[in-house]
């Protein structure tokens, strides 16, 4: 990193910055905006270059695009070795700079708040702490936004930047502590008492282990996402062919809830809680109760989306006033600035919690063709956000001139 040293921080015990001379990258979100030639002209201009650790980020992102994601990891541990501060492109006359601390991996492992903020005049950098090192200096920046994902893999970061806290020398946005409480068991204890809220009894345990539910319950190892080795277990015998298909360290149990509508169809929502205000992100309809947007079926139903736009456009009105109460109990328990819920309404009325996680995706990416009514609804969700940004800075140089 090229660094000039910087003015002294307002408080002299708060971690150094400096001003930093950051490679300038294109996130996923411009890349997929891009058309196949745009794309080639940003991979020739990037192999007229020299800066390796820009060349090595940006093709992160470009493998990530294309799917190939054990060659963006590659590349992202290449750039890494060279550099851990990124300036993503984005406004030229920029309202704030926001830092964006993130670990090593891809967006399961991190919050993609780079889909939030994509069309913003928020100049988002972005830091990687790597685990077993000191916190490095930092670039110059108005606000942080913890990106790293509640896992095994990422306790020990978020411990240590727990412990840096204190020292932080601007407002966080997502502390730390907060995206602990993600962790499955810990979120369905947080959670579990709240009036008006039902989530399903969550164990953590071990490879192999008897499991103090009852039949049916649903099985997933540790530390993965978007269902991947989710099953539904019915009876011992399945639970023995389970674990010898799917062997992990350890699991999270979880009882399973019938949500079951009268149509014979599944909804589950996306949710994203800003500063406490919740903001619908999508609406998927399934015929399983394993509901995933993309394998849905959503592109190919009209009347699903149709479905879709009427609980969008009549969110505020219909859905988050009926559980505006849980809704607030949530982001009071998990103490979180923003974070994603995944959820349903139950027959009995109540708000039927699945999960809660940072780094849940939110994104206006999907085809506007096919659905018109998602930018509209989105955008709100993107404005709060650097709204949020805006009022935490603006609080603390108020706090700073007092």
């Amino acid at each position: 990193m090229q660094a000039e040293p910087s003015p002294a921080p307002a408080h002299s015990h708060s971690l150094p910055m400096q001003a930093m001379q950051l490679p300038v990258v294109q996130a996923l979100p411009a890349l997929m905006a891009m058309t196949p030639p745009q794309l080639q002209d940003l991979l020739a201009m990037l192999h007229q270059g020299s800066d390796v650790a820009r060349i090595h980020m940006q093709m992160f992102y470009v493998f990530l695009l294309l799917n190939q994601h054990e060659a963006a990891l590659d590349m992202q541990t290449r750039a890494l070795r060279l550099q851990r501060a990124f300036h993503i492109a984005g406004s030229a006359a920029p309202l704030l700079r926001l830092l964006v601390v993130m670990g090593p991996g891809a967006m399961q492992d991190n919050t993609p708040i780079e889909f939030v903020l994509q069309g913003s005049a928020v100049q988002t950098q972005i830091l990687y702490l790597l685990p077993g090192e000191e916190l490095p200096v930092l670039p110059q920046h108005d606000i942080s936004f913890i990106a790293i994902g509640e896992s095994d893999k990422n306790a020990s970061l978020l411990a240590q930047l727990d412990a840096a806290m204190a020292r932080w020398p601007t407002p966080v946005i997502n502390a730390p502590r907060g995206i602990a409480h993600c962790a499955r068991e810990r979120c369905y204890a947080l959670l579990k008492d709240i009036d008006g809220l039902r989530m399903a009894q969550t164990l953590r345990v071990k490879a192999g282990a008897a499991i103090a539910l009852d039949f049916p319950f649903t099985l997933r190892p540790v530390d993965t996402q978007g269902g991947e080795g989710l099953q539904r277990i019915d009876d011992a015998a399945a639970l023995e062919v389970y674990y010898a298909d799917h062997p992990a360290p350890s699991y999270y149990a979880a009882q399973y809830l019938d949500y079951q509508a009268a149509d014979g169809l599944y909804r589950k929502l996306r949710i994203v809680l800003i500063a406490g205000v919740p903001y619908i992100c999508h609406m998927a309809i399934s015929d399983h109760w394993m509901v995933h947007y993309l394998s849905a079926g959503m592109a190919q139903s009209a009347d699903k989306r149709l479905q879709e736009q009427r609980v969008m456009e009549g969110f505020d009105q219909d859905f988050a006033a009926r559980h505006q109460a849980a809704l607030r109990a949530i982001a009071h328990a998990l103490q979180l600035d923003y974070v994603t819920i995944d959820c349903a309404q139950g027959a009995d009325g109540r708000l039927l919690v699945f999960e809660a996680d940072s780094r849940g995706l939110i994104h206006a990416g999907d085809p506007v063709e096919l659905y018109p009514y998602k930018p509209a609804v989105m955008q709100k969700a993107f404005d709060a956000f650097e709204a949020l940004l805006l009022q935490r800075v603006g609080a603390a140089a108020q706090a700073d001139s007092a």
